[in-house]
């Protein structure tokens, strides 16, 4: 059987199935999906980055 080619939107598409049962990862009485941590992971690494990396300056120094 030939291989079907490659959608563009195949790129763009999760890398991770979010459509099946999910991944819950139990700590004492926190409980939380590993979609959801995944998030709160990226939005900590984001919320850092701008705080860690400067602004950009004017050609003309003050």
């Amino acid at each position: 059987m030939a291989e079907r080619p490659m959608h563009p939107g195949h790129l763009l598409a999760a890398p991770l199935d979010l459509g099946g049962t999910g991944y819950y990862i139990h700590w004492g009485v926190l409980q939380i999906s590993g979609a959801n941590l995944a998030v709160v992971a990226l939005m900590l690494i984001v919320f850092a980055l701008a705080l860690l990396l400067p602004f950009p300056r004017s050609r003309r120094q003050r």
